[in-house]
């Protein structure tokens, strides 16, 4: 009789040791840790989003400083894409009236800055309008916001896009012309390369478009390409499109009598003495066209981005 008494006890204690031991299994987590070797992310990682509030019956648009390249949206009670033809304007609304439970959406941009918003549902949003420019303190690194961190884009290499947008600007902004002999001028438009660049394995050029008529110019698309320099009769032309990897100041209007530039970046490049670099400034709907040539001499003299002042 003892030994059966026993015997129940012991059956007794190891089924409540498995409930407990179950019990620890199915509680949920804490968020503070998990099982195994783990470090708790501290609030200093953290990156604080911005509160978005959104509606039914209205769109919310942002404004952002660069273009949009990723959007992921925290759920199917928002939706969210580009506004028309804009690439650094997006649209956001709600799917579904009155949504109770807060989602999120976090977007990156072409010059690789990070956003991260939490979203609301709101009857009437304060906001409809948000320019993330301003957030962004205009480009200067020492005095960023925490939520604008450094993404890198596979098409830039190991180069941050943060300093290919300070850089390409800065270029912009001082306009100096060391390159003084590639050029076209016809029918009143003159199209000038002025300064070649070098930085981390990426070139920057430099271009200016000057109309001296009355007639604006619309730009339809700017073309490079390697091409051999001197081509047999029958024979196939071999070129090689380049396409560049960012374009600052783009702009597809020049006005009459007034002048816009570009920089240009693209991959670092040499070219074999049989070919050149051409570059073609195409005219919407007209035959102002222009071209200029670029040998690998004039790239192996770019000029070190180091001895620019990234302002």
């Amino acid at each position: 009789m003892w030994l059966l008494a026993s015997v129940c006890l012991h059956a007794q204690t190891e089924t409540e040791s498995y409930q407990e031991e179950l019990q620890q299994v199915l509680k949920p987590s804490s968020g503070d840790y998990y099982e195994g070797l783990t470090k708790k992310i501290t609030f200093d990682r953290m990156i604080p989003p911005y509160g978005l509030e959104v509606t039914f019956d209205k769109t919310v648009h942002i404004i952002f400083p660069s273009a949009i390249t990723y959007v992921d949206l925290g759920s199917n009670n928002i939706i969210a894409g580009k506004a028309g033809n804009s690439e650094n304007v997006i649209r956001v609304k709600a799917t579904i009236r009155n949504f109770e439970t807060e989602t999120n959406m976090s977007v990156i941009t072409e010059e690789g800055s990070y956003y991260t918003f939490n979203i609301k549902y709101a009857d009437e949003p304060e906001k409809l309008n948000i320019e993330m420019k301003d957030f962004m303190h205009d480009g200067i690194a020492t005095n960023r916001p925490n939520n604008a961190q450094e993404i890198y884009l596979k098409e830039l290499g190991s180069e941050s896009p943060r300093l290919v947008y300070l850089i390409n600007r800065s270029i912009h902004q001082n306009n100096e012309r060391f390159v003084k002999h590639i050029g076209s001028n016809r029918f009143g438009i003159q199209y000038l390369l002025k300064g070649i660049y070098t930085h981390n394995g990426l070139l920057y050029l430099h271009t200016q478009i000057k109309n001296s008529s009355n007639v604006p110019f619309d730009i339809d698309f700017v073309r490079m390409k390697v091409v051999d320099k001197k081509v047999a009769k029958r024979t196939a032309i071999q070129e090689t499109v380049i396409q560049p990897l960012r374009a600052f100041n783009f702009i597809s209007n020049v006005g009459g009598n007034s002048i816009e530039r570009t920089v240009f970046t693209i991959d670092k490049i040499t070219i074999p003495d049989d070919k050149q670099l051409v570059i073609e400034l195409f005219e919407k709907n007209g035959g102002r066209n222009q071209t200029f040539i670029v040998t690998n001499a004039d790239l192996l003299s770019a000029k070190e981005i180091n001895e620019l002042k990234v302002k």
